[in-house]
């Protein structure tokens, strides 16, 4: 795949995926600056410490990224243990607000890469809501329109991995019209990383156990990091609004 000479900003890098994705950039000749709340563990280009939450870390982690960007892989999150508040501004309003802020830095053929999940998949039950919250500009405004719209605890990682896919299908035909800026999201299942058992705590261990048998086993982290730095290559450059299963074919099981 074609990343010699891109330099290429990965959120998430410390571990799991991103931390695969990372590699796999380098290999392929790419540049690459981490973006993560914790050290990496492995050899980067350049590493930026960022507080996803935070817009003022987002600000400041922005003003330390090069001028130019050629792509953008949003893979750091919080798993659905983690607090209410804490998952919307991390997987959701904080990866939004500083993908809004890395545009301007992209030239044409740029590509924005999303971590979504299975679990999002049931985002056309709640279209609407998703759209009117993908319709909201800035962090601000979106926790705005979440504050008159709460989300269940419970179903609060589902929710913005729908919110996510979304904003991803609505936003990327603008994009992609007025910058040439390509934005596409993937939707693992299961994968083996550090998060696992949160996953596992998170839906319990009856649904985990009735829908084992859909699966040959979670994937391995540089099985979804090789489909999203595909993306991110030029080989890909004509697909956007995208949003691709990388599961196994868990997804197919439910139909």
């Amino acid at each position: 795949m074609k990343l010699r000479n891109k330099t290429i900003v990965v959120t998430g890098a410390a571990s799991g995926i991103g931390a695969e994705v990372a590699r796999l950039a380098r290999f392929e000749g790419a540049t690459v600056i981490g973006m993560d709340r914790n050290d990496p563990g492995l050899t980067l280009d350049g590493f930026v410490a960022v507080d996803l939450s935070s817009t003022a870390s987002i600000d400041a982690a922005i003003a330390q990224l090069p001028q130019r960007v050629d792509a953008l892989c949003n893979i750091a999150g919080v798993p659905g243990t983690a607090n209410p508040a804490l998952l919307a501004h991390v997987n959701y309003l904080g990866l939004r607000y500083l993908t809004s802020s890395v545009l301007p830095r992209m030239p044409a053929g740029g590509s924005i890469v999303n971590v979504a999940s299975i679990l999002g998949a049931d985002w056309p039950l709640r279209l609407d809501l998703h759209k009117q919250l993908a319709a909201t500009e800035g962090f601000a405004a979106g926790q705005a329109w979440l504050d008159q719209h709460p989300v269940p605890d419970e179903t609060c990682y589902q929710y913005f991995k729908e919110a996510l896919i979304v904003w991803t299908y609505v936003q990327s035909q603008p994009w992609f019209l007025a910058h040439s800026v390509r934005m596409n999201s993937v939707a693992p299942g299961p994968v083996f990383t550090p998060i696992l058992g949160d996953f596992v705590s998170m839906l319990g261990e009856e649904r985990v156990q009735r829908d084992a048998h859909r699966m040959k086993r979670p994937a391995y982290a540089d099985e979804v990091a090789s489909v999203i730095a595909f993306l991110c290559s030029d080989e890909s450059r004509w697909i956007s609004g995208v949003n691709l299963a990388v599961d196994g074919g868990l997804a197919s099981t439910f139909i």
